[in-house]
Order: structure tokens, then sequence, then C-alpha cells
């Protein structure tokens, strides 16, 4: 890892197990519903989505701190755009600013310092655009269930590299984008049956602009 604020473990694949892609329908949904015409994919991985997005025609670029991600990236979507950046370098220095929305799917679980992925987000993005998370979802139900079960080691094991650091549910979520400077807009579950989704997918907008 090199000012990247999360592990940089490699990529061998080019299809699309990198971002998962139950959440690729909700998101770009998510992304068409305010207008977006700009997006900055961030921990792109093998840039698989931004393939996606450059599919639906957003204009899609990626980032990411992996070496082995951004060469599959750029060798299968030869015509898009991508950086070898991570969340604690400055996005302004690759040129890249005023986006429409940033993207980061699956990305801040891995996170040792989650609030550098905030201060990267505030940074590329323009004037009241907005930032799409996604994360595993924990939650009361779930959790239980997971406990019912005896799920929990193997859920909780580090049984890969660059596995999950933290884990997140709504309200400790909120709290860090409030930390960070922004307002929750929406929230919904992606992927299972209600409260027992994979992942959680919350919009924000800076406090500083409207809702």
């Amino acid at each position: 890892m090199s000012g990247s604020g999360y592990v940089d473990y490699s990529y061998r694949h080019s299809g699309q197990d990198h971002t998962a892609a139950y959440l690729w329908g909700p998101v770009t949904r998510i992304l068409q519903s305010h207008g977006v015409r700009r997006v900055l994919d961030v921990g792109c991985g093998n840039g698989a989505f931004c393939g996606r997005l450059d599919e639906l025609g957003l204009g899609a670029v990626g980032c990411d701190p992996s070496d082995s991600g951004i060469s599959i990236a750029r060798a299968a979507h030869p015509h898009l755009e991508f950086h070898r950046l991570g969340v604690e370098d400055d996005p302004g220095g690759s040129g890249l600013g005023n986006f429409d929305a940033v993207v980061a799917l699956e990305v801040v679980e891995h996170l040792y310092a989650p609030t550098a992925l905030l201060d990267f987000a505030r940074l590329a993005l323009k004037e009241s655009g907005i930032l799409v998370l996604s994360t595993p979802y924990h939650g009361y139900f779930k959790n239980l269930l997971l406990a019912v079960l005896g799920k929990w080691e193997k859920h909780l094991g580090p049984n890969w590299d660059g596995g999950h650091i933290k884990f997140w549910s709504r309200a400790t979520l909120r709290a860090q984008l409030e930390k960070g400077g922004f307002l929750e807009l929406s929230f919904e579950g992606a992927g299972r049956v209600p409260y027992l989704w994979k992942s959680m997918i919350v919009v924000a907008r800076g406090r500083s602009f409207p809702p």
C-alpha cells in the first residue's frame, strides 16, 4: 500500500468480479435520476463498472491504487481514462475534478482511514455533486441471523488478502459522512431480501449545498 488508504491487492481478471454486478443496476439508476453526466469511479479495480457506465453514455473515469487493476482496466477499455491513484492522494494533481458524481462501490470497508475517501471525494466533486457509496450491509436482523446460524466467525474471518477492515451499519456510515461534511440524501439495500441485504447504497452531498 502506498498513499492509498487501503490494501493494494492484485486483480487477475478482466471480467465483472471486482465490482458485484448486483450493484450496477441500482447505482446507474441513482446516477441517471440525479442527471449525472460525468462520474469518477474510486477503487475502480479492473474497470468493469466504468465500462458499463460508458455503455450507458455516461462519462466515466476510474482510479485505483493497484498497478495490476489499472493495467487490466486500460487493456480492457483503452478508450477510457484510468489513473493509479489512492484516496490519500490529491485528485487535483492528476487533473481530476468537477465531477457530477463520485462512486465508491465496496471500497470504504477496506480503508484504514475512511475519512480520506470523503476528503478525496470533496476535492473531486463539482458544487452540488453527489457521492454514492456502497458497502456490505450490517443491521440488527442480519447480525442476529448470522449469530443464530453460527456464521459470525466465517463472516468476520480474514480469509483473503485485502479483506474487510471495518464493518458498517447505516448509522455508523451516516455518522462518518456527517463527520466528513456530507449529508445523507438516500439509502437503499441491494441484493437478497430486505434487511438481509448484501450491501447498502448511500447517496450523499456536501452539507454546504442544498439536498
